[in-house]
């Protein structure tokens, strides 16, 4: 059994859009491999659509435990050089090289903060 967030994970659309189209919220591999087999028309549709510039879903892991969960990227979000979970403490996370200045980001998916690390001007 899958849930209609790992349904709409696999099928790559949005939960609301899994929501809309009466995707239950509990569905059996089965099912699932119904839907990819012999998509509906809305999805083939929803995939048309698509202009590959963002994707649906993107799997964020923690730099340092590891801890890993699937989010919906968001506007505002960088390319983030690296996330890792709000509660380690900045001396678990993985140093900035030289000649590279860091801004975080908190907020991203569910407990991350996001780290970016870019060249410093002129360096």
């Amino acid at each position: 059994m899958v849930t209609r967030r790992e349904a709409a994970q696999v099928l790559d659309i949005p939960l609301e859009m899994a929501h809309r189209h009466g995707i239950p919220p509990r569905l059996s591999d089965a099912e699932l491999g119904d839907l990819l087999d012999n998509p509906p028309a809305w999805l083939v549709q929803s995939k048309a659509n698509r202009t590959g510039k963002r994707p649906v879903w993107v799997q964020l892991t923690c730099a340092v435990c590891g801890f890993s969960e699937a989010a919906r990227p968001k506007k505002w979000w960088p390319e983030f050089t690296y996330v890792c979970c709000a509660h380690h403490p900045p001396y678990e996370m993985p140093g900035v090289a030289a000649g590279l200045v860091r801004s975080e980001y908190e907020g991203v998916g569910s407990r991350f903060v996001g780290i970016v690390d870019v060249a410093v001007p002129g360096a």
